[in-house]
């Protein structure tokens, strides 16, 4: 029974790929492609908000309001445990830091994602978000999404180009399923995955998102994530106040990605995975415990602070309760520490992103800003919408979102899909520009791609660094040359030239080591007198050739070199040292041209 269903779902699958497969131009495929990406992605982020929700609420739903809670501190630790072991006894896989993975997966392994990341960061975030992991959902969802596009596009046996752009549809679709946000999915694509993409490439984006926004309303309904209610409009006088936002807003995503790097460190020099669990879950545990505001995503406190509920409301669980002026020194403390309990999360086992965090500072840093300006400065302007708090709390979001991610059209338009708040677009387009120009200043990448970028491995919007990126260097490489031994007599030498259609030979020893390389142009003279055939060795002619490339480079660093020497023909070694082949300058033009031209013809 279990196996004839299983052959249906398979014949069901086959027939359809077929179907698909018929009749159909390449761009109807990407475009059919695309709208099962959406379907998938939105299936995926309502399944892994329907469980962290659940389990959310079977583990707190008995908690009183007023008391704090010992089983913060434990709940979290729980959670992180058990998904630590699903990943290590059934996933056997490293599936953290998603975001950072489909960026690597799009510069080093052709954008080939895990088929298991279709399911496995669902179950690991679910786990862990809804045992009160202080991270995020949306990285995970992210990777689920990008794994079905990479996915289809390999089934269908797709060109890289096309298989990179389904990926993207796929990021695209799960961000726009998971905020009932089309506008931010495709932004964020442009912005954070920074594909390379023309108007042509647009069309699947889009159609990704509204089919996964659709699978979201119809699940969910057709309301913002989060409820609000406009009660001051913009004004001109609030613009100076914008631009100091954006400025903190700023700082405090130099602060969390600094912070972050260096608590990433302390855990990275933790040779033991059950250290890195007890140092993460005592930090966690202990700063959920007092500021229970860090437990899961933080999305109920957003709604709390855009929406003015009463502060023993938000600082419920906590020492705090019951005294109301403590409220902007409870929530600095939690936007100081917060940046530790997400990396602890993560540190010690957890999965989870950076997404929800930066929405959940930014909320708070607006709020801080809108109260200290009105109540502390004495700087009380009437109406101005600027000193709402509630409206504050959006441009902070926009704000950090710009800061953390780089990604300032991501925050704007998100943040106006969050939440309805659309007569907003001017401030929050003030506060995201401003914070995105502070922390640029500083730091040139965004928290997902500064790890890549430090190793020379990050796509961008240059094209020529997409392109080299999309190359792979094995594919470079001609393998088809004679070799040289070092004690070869140059007889021997002239019987291997003329059997060869090349005019540079690799000399290796007998274990394959690579040593040099003769040229041609170096024996030719001495090619037609025998008398000297004797005479000469391998080594008489041999020389180092300009630079050496190992099969672990980037096309970046081959082309670099290139440059640098003026060399036609660079010899490559594996990590051994073991000759493997050359990669010819004018191999490596034509490939760039072969590609540049489908880049331009998509």
């Amino acid at each position: 029974m279990k196996y004839s269903f299983i052959r249906r779902e398979a014949n069901i699958i086959h027939n359809i790929t077929e179907w698909i497969k018929g009749d159909h131009t390449n761009h109807q495929i990407v475009l059919m492609l695309s709208l099962i990406v959406g379907l998938c992605s939105g299936l995926a982020a309502f399944i892994l908000k329907y469980l962290v929700e659940e389990i959310k609420h079977l583990l707190t739903n008995q908690f009183n309001l007023s008391e704090t809670n010992g089983l913060y501190m434990l709940y979290p630790a729980i959670g992180i445990l058990i998904t630590a072991l699903f990943v290590k006894y059934i996933v056997k896989d490293d599936i953290s830091h998603g975001v950072t993975k489909i960026l690597y997966a799009i510069s080093r392994k052709r954008a080939r994602i895990k088929g298991h990341n279709r399911w496995t960061s669902i179950v690991a975030s679910s786990i862990t978000i809804g045992f009160g992991g202080s991270v995020g959902a949306e990285a995970p969802i992210v990777l689920t999404g990008s794994a079905f596009g990479s996915n289809l596009g390999k089934r269908f046996n797709l060109p890289q180009n096309t298989v990179m752009l389904l990926v993207g549809c796929g990021a695209a679709g799960a961000v726009a399923a998971i905020f009932k946000a089309p506008i931010a999915g495709v932004m964020f694509v442009l912005e954070v995955l920074m594909l390379d993409l023309n108007m042509a490439s647009l069309l699947p984006l889009l159609v990704t998102c509204l089919t996964s926004v659709c699978v979201s309303y119809a699940l969910y309904g057709t309301g913002s994530m989060f409820e609000f209610n406009l009660d001051k409009e913009f004004s001109i006088d609030i613009i100076p106040g914008c631009i100091l936002l954006g400025v903190i807003c700023g700082i405090i995503s130099l602060y969390f990605t600094r912070a972050m790097n260096w608590f990433e460190g302390i855990f990275g020099k933790l040779a033991k995975p059950w250290k890195k669990f007890l140092v993460g879950a005592i930090v966690l545990g202990v700063l959920i415990y007092f500021f229970p505001a860090m437990y899961g995503e933080g999305y109920d406190v957003i709604s709390q602070l855009i929406n003015n509920a009463h502060p023993d409301t938000i600082m419920h669980n906590t020492l705090f309760y019951g005294s109301q002026d403590t409220l902007l020194i409870y929530l600095g403390l939690v936007l100081l520490l917060k940046v530790f309990a997400t990396t602890a999360t993560n540190g010690a086992g957890g999965c989870g992103g950076v997404f929800a965090p930066s929405l959940f500072l930014g909320c708070i840093a607006g709020f801080i800003f809108a109260n200290i300006w009105d109540q502390s400065l004495g700087l009380h302007l009437g109406n101005s919408g600027f000193l709402s708090s509630k409206n504050c709390a959006l441009y902070g979001m926009a704000g950090l979102m710009s800061g953390v991610m780089h990604a300032p059209l991501t925050g704007i338009f998100l943040i106006a899909e969050l939440t309805g708040g659309y007569e907003l677009f001017v401030p929050l387009m003030i506060v995201s520009v401003a914070s995105f120009l502070t922390i640029n200043t500083f730091e040139p990448h965004s928290i997902y791609a500064m790890r890549l970028a430090r190793k020379g491995e990050l796509i961008t919007h240059d094209k020529d660094k997409a392109i080299l990126t999309i190359i792979n260097l094995e594919s470079q490489i001609e393998t088809d040359y004679k070799q040289f031994s070092p004690d070869m007599d140059l007889g021997k030498m002239v019987s291997v030239i003329s059997k060869a259609h090349r005019n540079i030979f690799p000399v290796t020893d007998r274990n394959g080591k690579f040593l040099g390389v003769v040229t041609l142009d170096s024996v030719r003279k001495y090619i037609f007198r025998p008398e000297l055939y004797h005479q000469f060795t391998v080594t008489s002619f041999m020389k180092d050739p300009p630079a050496l490339l190992n099969t672990n480079d980037t096309l970046k660093i081959a082309t670099e070199k290139f440059d640098e020497t003026q060399a036609w023909n660079l010899p490559v070694v594996n990590e051994d040292n073991q000759f493997v082949g050359f990669i010819s300058r004018s191999g490596l033009f034509n490939s760039y041209r072969e590609v540049l031209v489908s880049f331009s013809a998509e």
